[in-house]
């Protein structure tokens, strides 16, 4: 007996019953649709990060431990910043070489 299975994309629906193999009928099209956000989360945990380092370093001031993990913390969070900000440039050159839209989601 032949196993059957079913196509996942076509049980997932949307708002206006449009199902996930329709709105995204190819992996480019979620890429495109979910990459963007990916930066703006990956910008909001390195701005936390800054700031949770920069509140360990003056509510510990006292304490040169605590100072020293405080300064890695913003440390590890501006070398995210680095490459969050040169993947992003990475990608405008792909666009540019290839023609082909990545950040554009028409969202």
């Amino acid at each position: 007996m032949a196993a059957t299975g079913f196509n996942l994309g076509d049980k997932l629906l949307f708002q206006g019953n449009s199902t996930a193999t329709s709105t995204y009928p190819n992996a480019s099209k979620l890429i495109n649709a979910i990459l963007p956000n990916v930066y703006v989360a990956a910008g909001l945990v390195i701005f936390f990060m800054i700031v949770f380092g920069g509140f360990t370093i003056v509510a510990n001031a006292g304490n040169s431990e605590k100072t020293k993990e405080g300064s890695k913390i913003i440390t590890s969070a501006l070398v995210g910043l680095l490459v969050l900000f040169g993947s992003y440039w990475i990608i405008q050159i792909i666009q540019v070489v290839t023609g082909v839209q990545i950040l554009n989601s028409g969202l």
